[in-house]
């Protein structure tokens, strides 16, 4: 079930590419529609402002790195997406309705605010890859983009010689990860200021 302002597209129209340095401005407006369009259920108002400023957002690293996808549907699929597209410059036929990927190195979640970053390199005979910042926008939710994405990310990680694999799972994406075979390991909070935190669930799975 989709509400009004969702938008249904098939699998045959969704496309997955490597992000490039030049998604980020198109990438910072995707994930702050969907963490407060589809996390609202989980965290506060004042969690979610705050996550925003010093969590959440693009992971350059990621993109320098080649490990990070993005899921592209043609914008006629949405009028409505489209005008705002226009509106900020998209030139593309195609707009970004979802992200997420993979990483060899130690930071478990974080954009490049992020204070608590680790970005040395994770060995894969002992180490587990980390899978980060998913994330789909409210329109274009629970119709598989999600799912493509990972399965892009546990290949990927896979062919460099990883077997297992981990994440810092938000309260939202928990349901999500444990159909994909995820197991809840602990839960942990990120430190958001003032006392404020988020909590944040460690996932793996073994590939």
């Amino acid at each position: 079930m989709h509400d009004k302002n969702s938008v249904t597209v098939s699998a045959k129209t969704i496309s997955i590419r490597l992000a490039e340095l030049t998604d980020v401005p198109e990438l910072r407006r995707l994930i702050e529609a969907s963490v407060l369009g589809l996390q609202a259920a989980d965290y506060s108002p004042e969690q979610l402002k705050r996550a925003l400023e010093a969590v959440y957002g693009v992971d350059t690293q990621l993109i320098a790195d080649g490990t990070y996808f993005v899921a592209e549907v043609p914008k006629t699929a949405s009028a409505s997406h489209e005008a705002s597209a226009e509106d900020a410059g998209q030139k593309s036929p195609l707009i970004i309705v979802g992200c997420g990927g993979w990483s060899r190195r130690k930071t478990l979640y974080g954009g490049d605010q992020f204070a608590g970053r680790e970005d040395s390199l994770l060995d894969p005979a002992t180490d587990a890859a980390k899978i980060r910042a998913f994330f789909v926008h409210p329109a274009w939710a629970r119709q598989g983009i999600g799912g493509m994405i990972l399965e892009a990310c546990e290949s990927a990680a896979e062919a460099r010689g990883f077997h297992r694999l981990e994440m810092g799972a938000t309260l939202t994406g928990v349901p999500f990860y444990k159909t994909k075979g995820y197991a809840e390991l602990e839960e942990t909070a990120a430190p958001l200021g003032d006392g404020l935190t988020l909590p944040i669930i460690r996932m793996a799975k073994n590939v």
